[in-house]
């Protein structure tokens, strides 16, 4: 009764912490687009600059070092090895102000040599604004990561959207008030770093507070005893790397474009002006990317633990089903977010963003969704298996090739080069690791048939939006401004091709109603198919 209600708790802090990471997904995508209005491309340039630098030391060491301190505490979680515990947090957090006093000093002293190789030497201020968020990186993965080792999912996923949407407010309120005085636009970039700052201060109180209220203190007291300190570092970074490197290479990505992109459209001619315009006007495809993603991202987060767990329970067999399953959704909403989001990006562009500039380069930007959302979902399925190292070098090897392609690309094609670029350095990571997964299991993780409905979807999909766009932009919404007739176009059409997408899959079976009531979010889907097939049935 015990273990059940464990196993209940578990679960349920489980889920907890998956809302927690969508919403905070979502507000990250989402608060990108007031911020680009009130700053403008030019501002959205300098913000977009620097925030890899950021994110990529954020999203290591306060998610990948918090899940690896969780685990090497849980793995040591009985009383008779409290020492070992506590040795373990206090290595971790040797380790962790030791990554975050040389990152900070790296990014401090060093900004002034980054933002020269950025092409753009004001951007130096923001850099040294941004550092001084790696500080508070090791207390925050400590505190994570002592709760998820208990068991208590709740604080994590409380302070993670607290953190997040404090963040968020300190950016857009921030930024309004600075441009409103007329302060630089690097003064505004530089407001928007202080709000991960502030947003990381908060997400600490709440956690001590929980702290204060429940968690034991004796994990953190002084204790005697010798654990060897190699081992656990080695794993600390392995499995910190491991657990986040999906998320990570994202974030490197767009660390390949910060170098490369306003340097070589400078180089090439481009006024600098015109140039960090139409470098800001290419980063609105990020937001557009990480909400398309955000299916993918649900169903990687939940797949962790149930691959992980059917392998343990037996040969490992148990586990193919639900690869199969995750596999088949993920590219079922790949394919649905990537062609919808493409049909309607002009009218999409001008609703968020003001303008329908570049939509043809964010056409093939947006093109990207398709690949995260298998990565995202084979990466965990591999990580559930613990292969993590090959997996690992493959992310790597596509991130060189990305950087090669935007060397080779950008001079000839301009900005469209690095869509371009990043496109074809995602393509090589999903090949390979669908190989490399294909390896391990010899399976097919979809049938001829599912692929025939998937392209039948997609095709009426394409055809309504298609028509429906053009009659909407051109007639029933031409009566209205601008850019109320893209709002008015880009919802309609995005909610039709939807209906159109979703009726025909519902209608075709190809995903059981069983399969439905697996994944999150999944019951609606299954209750729709039911009624669907019920209405056939009587007719």
């Amino acid at each position: 009764m015990n273990n059940e209600w464990t196993m209940q708790k578990f679960m349920k802090g489980a889920v907890l912490l998956t809302i927690a990471a969508l919403i905070v997904k979502a507000l990250s995508a989402v608060y990108r687009i007031p911020f680009q209005n009130i700053v403008g491309d030019q501002g959205f340039y300098i913000y977009q600059q620097v925030y890899p630098f950021i994110g990529v030391l954020t999203v290591w060491t306060s998610y990948g070092f918090a899940v690896a301190i969780s685990k090497l505490l849980a793995d040591a979680h009985d009383q008779s090895n409290l020492n070992q515990r506590s040795t373990i947090l206090r290595i971790a957090f040797i380790y962790l102000s030791v990554i975050s006093i040389v990152s900070f000093t790296l990014l401090f002293t060093g900004a002034d040599v980054l933002a020269r190789w950025m092409g753009d030497e004001e951007l130096a201020q923001l850099l040294r604004t941004g550092s001084f968020v790696v500080l508070l990186m090791p207390i925050l993965a400590l505190l994570k990561g002592s709760f998820q080792a208990e068991g208590r999912m709740e604080p994590v996923a409380y302070g993670q959207v607290i953190e997040q949407m404090v963040r968020v407010t300190v950016i857009l309120v921030g930024t309004y008030v600075v441009v409103k005085t007329g302060a630089s636009l690097y003064t505004a970039g530089s407001t928007a770093l202080l709000g991960a700052i502030v947003g990381e201060i908060a997400g600490i109180i709440l956690l001590l507070l929980f702290i204060r209220k429940k968690l034991s203190y004796s994990l953190f007291k002084k204790r005697q005893g010798k654990v060897p300190v190699g081992p656990i570092i080695k794993d600390l970074t392995i499995i910190s790397l491991s657990v986040s490197m999906s998320s990570l290479i994202l974030l490197f990505f767009q660390l390949v474009d910060s170098f490369t992109i306003f340097s070589s459209l400078t180089e090439t001619g481009m006024n600098r002006l015109t140039a960090m315009e139409t470098k800001g006007t290419y980063d609105r495809g990020l937001p557009l990317v990480q909400m398309g993603i955000l299916i993918a991202s649900t169903l990687s987060l939940s797949i962790v633990p149930l691959i992980a767990h059917t392998t343990q329970k037996k040969t490992g067999r148990n586990a193919i089903p639900y690869a199969q399953l995750t596999f088949r959704i993920a590219l079922l909403f790949g394919t649905a977010a990537t062609l919808g989001l493409i049909l309607v990006l002009p009218p999409v562009n001008e609703m968020l963003f003001e303008t329908r500039d570049l939509s043809a380069t964010l056409m093939i930007f947006c093109i990207q969704i398709f690949w995260l959302s298998l990565i995202l979902t084979m990466t965990s399925v591999l990580q559930g298996l613990g292969k993590v190292v090959l997996p690992a070098f493959l992310l790597i090897t596509g991130l060189i090739l990305k950087w090669l392609c935007n060397a080779w690309l950008l001079p000839k094609y301009g900005i469209m080069g690095a869509a371009i670029a990043s496109n074809v350095g995602f393509a090589f990571i999903t090949l390979s690791l669908y190989v490399y997964v294909y390896s391990i299991w010899k399976i097919r993780f979809a049938t001829a048939k599912f692929y025939g409905h998937l392209g039948v979807a997609s095709l009426f999909m394409i055809v309504t939006v298609m028509m429906w766009g053009i009659i909407a932009d051109s007639w029933i919404f031409d009566g209205f401004s601008s850019r109320i007739s893209a709002m008015f176009t880009a919802l309609t059409s995005v909610g039709l091709g939807a209906i159109v997408f979703l009726l025909y899959i519902a209608k075709s079976r190809i995903v059981a109603e069983k399969e439905w009531f697996l994944l999150p979010l999944g019951r609606r889907m299954a209750m729709i198919q039911l009624w669907l097939h019920s209405e056939k049935r009587k007719g």
